[in-house]
């Protein structure tokens, strides 16, 4: 019986542990990793040290402009050491970027901002190098892309042209500062009912 226990401990030394924990996803901005909350916290959780994460993300993201979100992939191995994997931006970055805008569409059927398919195509061809998209052929990314600037509020368009446009940002930018302003306004209304 004694032989058979010490096998058995043996055996243990010989396996290693294996870690059923999920992958980490988490967006992060471009060479603006910190140990500060939520991000840290989220790192401690899985045992990860915190301050080299931050380091060798930051390093791995110096040739991007600061502040873009990043979808990163962290999968934590047993030995407490981490595989980083950066995506590319979101599509809706990209499609927000084309479009001159910084927020989408406020309400149902607004029309936040206007690109051509030309820009369509080419966040495709962006987006196309992300391994989840990896199996998906460059049509039917370019589908999925008509189908995310559509939930934003962007319209795709054949041709733009840059005046119209022009005057067409003015006339939302108009729009937007109305809403927010009534939406100010019925806050206040709250606050003042419950006093």
């Amino acid at each position: 019986m004694s032989k058979a226990v010490g096998k058995g401990r043996s055996m243990k030394k010989v396996l290693q542990k294996i870690d059923h924990s999920s992958r980490l996803r988490v967006n992060i901005p471009a060479r603006m990793a910190n140990a500060k909350p939520p991000l840290g916290s989220q790192l401690g959780q899985r045992n990860i040290n915190v301050v080299n994460f931050c380091k060798e993300f930051n390093t791995r993201t110096e040739n991007i402009k600061q502040g873009i979100p990043l979808p990163c992939r962290v999968k934590v191995k047993p030995d407490r050491s981490f595989e980083l994997v950066i995506h590319n931006p979101p599509a809706t970055f990209f499609l927000k970027q084309a479009a001159g805008i910084e927020r989408g569409k406020m309400c149902k059927g607004e029309i936040a901002g206007k690109i051509t398919f030309k820009h369509l195509y080419e966040i495709a061809c962006i987006k196309a190098q992300d391994p989840p998209l990896a199996l998906l052929s460059l049509p039917h990314i370019c589908q999925m892309m008509v189908m995310i600037a559509r939930s934003c509020g962007i319209q795709v368009v054949r041709e733009l042209d840059p005046v119209e446009y022009e005057q067409f940002m003015k006339e939302r930018e108009e729009n937007v500062q109305a809403r927010l302003e009534e939406m100010r306004l019925s806050r206040e209304a709250k606050l003042l009912r419950t006093v």
